[in-house]
């Protein structure tokens, strides 16, 4: 048998092997953790009788998304907090929270956009014109992340030791409104306007942005807007009256084999 083998063309002897060791993974090498994934992935239902259903138990899809990249947990509720109180739930439809945004801010918090990695760093760092913003010598990131202490640090000083998260809507509000105004100085000249400008954008692109980035969870800021989303071609409508279409990421258009 031995000999056998040995004078077999290299691309039968190949052939084999590929059989042989595919038959082990689907036998053998599974019962790790790939064969558990696997396992929890295509299980067949018990039917009545005891015997196997035609159906698969299949998992509801993982969001990702939905996972803090760079804040930490304080970080991002307060996050998602300030930022719920910018684009806060109403009648219309859900508000920052439901939508992600703090996910949206954190991922973008750890991009090199958060570490203005891609921009000219040297100084000198001057203020600018009201039509320029300020040229600052600190990263986004810690403008944001020293934003939230600061208003942190505001929440528990004027209320009495409580966090911003435990405030009620008005005193956030109340906060914020400080913030905006420059009234709360975050570090090094850099004031509360600058931080909530940057949170205020930050959270309206949450909102409306691809949900591959994170926010826009299930696209129902699109949705409240009508927003088509990254549609591939309007060619059939683009004789006809307003047409809603059920919107799309771009992660629609990622075919698989």
């Amino acid at each position: 048998m031995a000999d056998e083998r040995r004078n077999e063309p290299a691309d039968e002897s190949r052939r084999r092997f590929l059989k042989v060791s595919g038959a082990a993974i689907g036998g053998v090498v599974v019962g790790g953790v790939i064969g558990g994934a696997i396992g929890r992935s295509y299980n067949k239902t018990k039917a009545p009788d005891g015997g196997q259903g035609a159906a698969p138990e299949v998992p509801p899809a993982a969001d990702y998304n939905q996972a803090p990249m760079f804040f930490t947990q304080a970080q991002l509720q307060i996050t998602e907090a300030a930022a719920e109180r910018i684009y806060p739930k109403d009648e219309n439809g859900p508000g920052a929270s439901e939508l992600g945004v703090a996910f949206y801010i954190d991922h973008q918090m750890a991009s090199p956009w958060g570490y203005n990695a891609r921009e000219y760093r040297m100084g000198p760092f001057v203020r600018g014109e009201a039509t320029q913003g300020d040229y600052q010598s600190i990263p986004r990131h810690e403008v944001f992340t020293m934003g939230l202490q600061a208003l942190e640090d505001a929440s528990k000083s004027k209320y009495g030791g409580k966090t911003f998260i435990e405030l009620t809507d008005e005193e956030k509000d109340a906060l914020l409104a400080s913030m905006e105004k420059g009234e709360i100085m975050v570090v090094n000249g850099v004031t509360g306007k600058s931080f909530f400008n940057l949170l205020r954008m930050l959270t309206i692109e949450g909102v409306y942005s691809d949900p591959l980035y994170g926010g826009n969870k299930n696209m129902m800021g699109w949705k409240m807007r009508k927003y088509p989303g990254n549609q591939m071609s309007y060619t059939g409508i683009m004789d006809k009256d307003f047409v809603a279409l059920e919107p799309r990421s771009l992660h629609d258009h990622f075919v698989t084999h």
